[in-house]
C-alpha cells in the first residue's frame, strides 16, 4: 500500500511575476494565506505556476523559496515535468537536493510517445530521486493519455506513488488494476467528489486559490462520511470552477486573484489577458461566494 503524499486539497500555486522576475514577497504572502486557510499541500512551479516560461535557474529558485518558507508545515510538491526525459531527470535531482517533499511530473508533451515510452520516461525520473512521485495525466494539454495498464506497470515502481488524474472516466479501471498501489488525486476541480467515491485522497486544485477552506472541507466531509455534505459543496463551486476555466488556465485564476486584491501580476506570454466580457463574468461569479478572507473582497 502506497503512502499518500497528502490527504485533502493541494493548491497548484500560481507564480506571481513582476518586472524583475518572480515576486517572492507576494509568493510568500500567498503561502501564508494558504497555511491560514486549511490548504493541505502546496504544488510549486508546475502548470498553473507557468513553469513552461521559467528558465531552470528561476524555476529552481522558486522551488527553493517555497521549500524554505514553508519549512515543513505542509508538504511541498515540486513541478519537475518536461517533454525531454533528460531535462526532467535533471530537474528532479535538483528539486530533491533543494528539499522538496515530493515531485509532480507530467507526461511528455508535443513530441509525445508510446505507452512504453511513457513508462520509461517516468521510470527514469523515479530512478533519479528517492522522493515520492505523482504522475500527472492531462490529455487536454498534452494530447497524450496514460493508459490504466501503464499505471499498473508504474505502480510497481516503489517511489511512484500517485496520480493527478484529469481523465476521470478511466479511474475505475485504474483502481481495478492498481488497487492501493496508486494514490489518486483529482486534477479536475469540478469532479473531486466523484473521484473520492472511487478511493481518491484529494485534489490538486486551481479553485483552492479562491476557496481554499471549501476545497479542504469538501474532501474532509466526504472522508469523514458526510457524502451528502461533500456533494453539496461540490455542486456549489461549479459556477466558480467554470469561471476559472473560461479561458486558458491560469489566466482566469490570476485575474480573479487580482480582482480580489492580491496584485500578483499577469501571465507571461504567450498567455495574455482575458477579454473584457470574460473578465466581467468572472467578477460577477466571484461576488456569489463569501470571499471575505481575501484582501479586497
Amino acid at each position: 500500500m502506497k503512502k499518500p503524499v497528502f490527504v485533502g486539497s493541494a493548491v497548484a500555486l500560481i507564480t506571481p511575476f513582476n518586472e524583475g522576475g518572480v515576486d517572492t514577497k507576494k509568493l510568500k504572502a500567498l503561502i501564508d494565506f494558504h497555511l491560514a486557510n486549511n490548504t493541505d499541500a502546496i504544488v510549486v512551479a508546475a502548470t498553473t505556476g507557468e513553469c513552461a516560461t521559467m528558465p531552470d535557474e528561476e524555476h529552481l529558485a522558486t522551488i527553493r523559496t517555497v521549500v524554505e518558507y514553508v519549512n515543513g508545515r505542509v508538504p511541498v510538491i515540486a513541478g519537475t515535468g518536461s517533454n525531454d526525459t533528460a531535462h526532467g531527470v535533471k530537474l528532479a535531482k535538483e528539486a530533491t537536493a533543494i528539499g522538496a517533499d515530493a515531485l509532480l511530473t507530467v507526461t511528455p508533451y508535443y513530441n509525445k510517445t508510446s505507452q512504453e515510452g511513457i513508462y520509461r520516461h517516468f521510470k527514469a525520473t523515479a530512478e533519479a530521486t528517492n522522493l515520492p512521485i505523482i504522475v500527472y495525466n492531462v490529455p487536454s494539454r498534452t494530447n497524450l493519455n496514460i493508459a490504466p495498464s501503464t499505471y499498473k506497470r508504474l505502480s510497481e515502481i516503489e517511489n511512484i506513488v500517485g496520480i493527478k488524474e484529469c481523465n476521470i472516466s478511466q479511474v475505475p479501471e485504474t483502481v481495478n488494476l492498481c488497487g492501493d498501489d496508486m494514490v489518486l488525486y483529482s486534477g479536475e476541480d469540478g469532479l473531486v467528489v466523484p473521484l473520492l467515491s472511487m478511493g481518491g485522497k484529494g485534489v490538486i486544485s486551481v479553485a483552492a486559490h479562491i476557496v481554499p477552506k471549501t476545497m479542504h472541507d469538501m474532501i474532509m466531509a466526504f472522508l469523514n462520511g458526510d457524502v451528502a455534505g461533500a456533494a453539496k459543496m461540490q455542486a456549489d463551486i461549479i459556477p466558480l470552477v467554470k469561471a476559472l476555466f473560461s479561458d486558458v488556465s491560469p489566466i482566469p485564476v490570476k485575474e480573479a486573484l487580482n480582482i480580489l486584491g492580491w496584485d500578483i501580476g499577469s501571465c507571461r506570454m504567450p498567455l495574455c489577458e482575458m477579454s473584457d466580457d470574460l473578465r466581467s463574468k468572472l467578477a460577477d461569479t466571484l461576488k456569489k461566494y463569501d470571499l471575505s478572507f481575501h484582501p479586497k473582497a
